[in-house]
């Protein structure tokens, strides 16, 4: 069935988001996404549309006549953002939206405008700052624009804001962390055991000691480092603590005083233990592989109508560190960073099919979007 055309003609099209998918992709599947991020996501009957003109029969009366476009879906998220669409686009449509080539349809995106403050220096890795640079999007905005961009990514497709025309495309290999989700508590030696059979070289962490404080030479005078580091402690530090930063050396010494007394007071209280522990991997040059073992406080929206999951849940996380860490949060990463996350990738879906076969449950990806294990 032709999907309706996307109506360029509306003065306010340019200042609304837009989610653009390439060939292929399902309305169900943008369902399912929404339904992941927004519990109340629901299918409402579609609202008026912008008509389109049509010639009139040739007749002796001949004139222009106006005809009704085809109704598109309306997508509601929350009591305040909604998602219409999908809708067609011609390569003239996407040239003057700026908008890749592979796309085929597009969904029109209306929520509140919400901004706050500027982008601070550091990474960027779904180029939000690089859209918003006037100021950041904040509560509802910046929760329907983070999953307009999630999706995108598990998609394959991109994001255009509204106002700017900036576009994202993110990575769909950017973001390759695993969680597996169940009722099931495995015991750290059983769980070690298990990672093994993906990985025998796993081993279970251990706290390398007690922290001695910021890293060496990071800061105010810091200077770049060795191995592509920008600088010690994480790049745009530095830029940061000259833009925000205390500058009295005194009331900077009583602001370490003060924050060394509340450590040791929360370090002193009787608390109960967090049920917690973790599994490394060492992959070398690629970095390393985390299995992080916790029970989550909230339950990811999906889950929350499943039986098993009435009592809480038991999250595996499996994580990939690479050697700079830095390049987890740029938009565009090195060739080596890419391949390093790409070979990683293979040993992290061996891990989180291992653990899903022995605990069940299901697989969430970096998003908290189901996978299915046939997927890995």
């Amino acid at each position: 069935m032709a999907l309706p055309r996307l109506p360029l003609s509306d003065p306010q099209l340019r200042g609304r988001h837009l989610l653009a998918l390439p060939d292929g992709v399902e309305v169900d599947e943008v369902e399912t996404l929404a339904a992941s991020r927004f519990a109340a996501a629901r299918w409402e009957p579609a609202g008026d549309v912008p008509s389109q003109r049509g010639r009139r029969p040739m007749t002796a009366a001949f004139g222009i006549r106006v005809t009704p476009a085809p109704a598109a879906p309306v997508l509601r998220l929350s009591r305040h953002s909604t998602v219409t669409g999908p809708y067609g686009v011609t390569p003239d449509d996407l040239v003057a939206l700026g908008l890749p080539s592979s796309t085929t349809q597009v969904y029109d995106v209306a929520c509140p405008r919400e901004r706050g403050e500027r982008p601070w220096p550091g990474g960027d890795r779904d180029g939000l700052n690089r859209a918003f640079p006037d100021g950041l999007p904040v509560r509802e905005e910046m929760r329907v624009v983070q999953w307009l961009v999630d999706a995108a990514r598990r998609l394959g497709g991109s994001v255009r804001i509204g106002g700017r025309g900036t576009v994202l495309a993110p990575d769909t290999e950017g973001a390759i962390d695993l969680t597996v989700l169940t009722d099931h508590w495995v015991e750290p030696g059983d769980a070690l055991a298990i990672v093994q059979r993906a990985v025998p070289r796993a081993r279970l962490s251990a706290a390398p000691g007690t922290w001695g404080g910021p890293m060496a030479g990071s800061g105010r005078h810091s200077v770049s480092g060795p191995a592509g580091i920008s600088e010690p402690g994480g790049s745009g530090l530095r830029s940061s603590l000259e833009l925000h930063g205390v500058d009295d050396d005194e009331a900077r010494r009583r602001l370490h005083a003060e924050a060394a007394a509340f450590d040791e007071m929360m370090m002193a209280a009787a608390q109960e233990a967090a049920q917690t522990f973790g599994i490394l991997v060492d992959l070398g040059v690629d970095g390393l592989i985390s299995v992080d073992v916790s029970e989550p406080d909230e339950v990811p929206p999906l889950l929350r109508s499943v039986p098993w999951a009435a009592g809480g849940v038991v999250a595996y996380r499996v994580h990939w560190e690479p050697v700079v860490v830095d390049e987890l949060e740029i938009e565009r990463p090195t060739l080596e960073h890419r391949v390093a996350r790409r070979r990683a990738a293979g040993v992290l879906h061996s891990v989180a099919r291992a653990v899903h076969e022995a605990v069940g449950g299901e697989i969430a990806d970096q998003a908290d979007f189901l996978v299915s294990p046939d997927d890995l």
